[in-house]
């Protein structure tokens, strides 16, 4: 694994990839409690990849919106703050971390205070469409053979061509199970109903629980973590083996 790849915004990164070519992309898509950024971890680990969490970007920007006191459900305030948003992440699955300017927010990006504003963030076309443009970039000048890119719309509108595109879902009470097992300071009634309203406002922007024509569907409602990991493998095996002729 190279060292971890930095982006940010206002930094224009080679659009066409390395010397060694243009990255595999594996394009993990789902709604929240799913599992898809833990298995997609596991997944890029288990290829040799590297993992890019296209959530943590958003909710980047909600813990700095949030620091600067803005309304995260107001659009203008967003742009406001997305101006001056100086964002770096690691692709190394090994070595994960977030950092705005240079506070590290590894861990403050997953308090419930962003989680409850990260959809107000996201919700902002230009924004969407400003960090979208910049996960592409990240990419291709990562000099990674591969990279898991995981989130919402990732394989219908980040990556709509990548040869490997795959929703991972499951039964809504078991991922708010899932959930409140992670989150032990809230008990399942909360978790599940944060889910349920998570779910709800980031459909106004995105369909993640339904397969667009070419996605296979993971659905691990009845499958352990490593039963989970190892289809998203037989589908990364099966698709990029049929796309290479084996």
């Amino acid at each position: 694994m190279t060292d971890p790849t930095i982006f940010r915004p206002g930094v224009v990164a080679p659009a066409e990839g390395s010397a060694s070519g243009v990255p595999a992309v594996v394009a993990i898509d789902g709604p929240a409690g799913s599992g898809k950024s833990s298995v997609s971890k596991a997944t890029a680990v288990r290829l040799g990849y590297g993992f890019l969490d296209t959530g943590a970007a958003y909710r980047a920007l909600a813990w700095h919106a949030l620091e600067h006191g803005s309304d995260t459900s107001d659009a203008t305030a967003v742009l406001e703050v997305f101006g001056d948003f100086d964002y770096a992440i690691s692709l190394d699955p090994a070595d994960r971390w977030v950092r705005v300017g240079g506070t590290d927010v590894t861990t403050a990006i997953r308090e419930p205070r962003v989680t409850d504003a990260v959809s107000g963030v996201a919700r902002v076309p230009a924004v969407r469409q400003a960090v979208n443009d910049l996960f592409r970039r990240l990419v291709a000048s990562s000099g990674l053979r591969g990279v898991v890119v995981e989130g919402r719309d990732i394989t219908t509108v980040v990556y709509p061509d990548a040869p490997v595109r795959i929703l991972l879902t499951a039964a809504p009470e078991v991922r708010a199970a899932r959930r409140s097992a992670e989150l032990t300071t809230q008990d399942a009634a909360a978790v599940a109903a944060a889910l349920h309203k998570r779910d709800a406002a980031d459909s106004t922007v995105v369909d993640f629980l339904t397969a667009a024509p070419g996605v296979q569907v993971v659905d691990s409602t009845h499958l352990d973590f490593e039963q989970t990991v190892d289809a998203v493998l037989n589908v990364v095996d099966s698709t990029m083996g049929a796309r290479d002729g084996r």
